[in-house]
């Protein structure tokens, strides 16, 4: 069976599946890999999920608030011995169910377009597309998402 622990940036097991996250994205990323990790930090974040099996953490996510209707979904993944078993939805919906909680009214994110995997994710979790936003606004590897709570 699958737990879900929210804790904040701080677990070593959320920081421990960051690094395996960051090294999976250097080698998709690239050359533009230092672009994306600039707006990756996990320091401060107080919105942790972290997927369990056997007390094995197989999944994370998080939220950064942006203001007070929305979030942003942030550090979503799932370690290679996890994948395939819908560990990044149920993560998924656990930060929405989170931010709903708090009374956030909806959750955006970015993603790679050499991220098909989590593309999949966000479409089959009924995000839809949106116009890039922020510091993503230009950038032609970047897709964003949006979901109305």
């Amino acid at each position: 069976m699958i737990t879900f622990k929210r804790t904040n940036s701080k677990n070593r097991d959320f920081i421990n599946l960051v690094k395996l996250l960051d090294a999976d994205l250097k080698i998709r990323d690239g050359v533009e890999h230092g672009f994306y990790d600039q707006f990756n930090k996990i320091e401060g974040l107080k919105n942790v999920v972290i997927a369990y099996k056997n007390n094995l953490p197989l999944g994370c996510g998080a939220f950064k608030i942006h203001n007070e209707n929305f979030v942003e979904i942030k550090r979503m993944y799932v370690s290679v011995n996890g994948r395939r078993r819908g560990i990044g939805s149920k993560v998924l919906a656990e930060l929405e169910r989170w931010a709903k909680e708090l009374n956030y009214k909806k959750c955006i994110l970015e993603t790679g377009k050499q991220q098909p995997e989590a593309i999949a994710l966000y479409k089959k979790s009924n995000y839809s597309i949106t116009t890039n936003f922020g510091l993503y606004k230009n950038i032609e590897n970047s897709v964003c998402f949006q979901k109305f709570l």
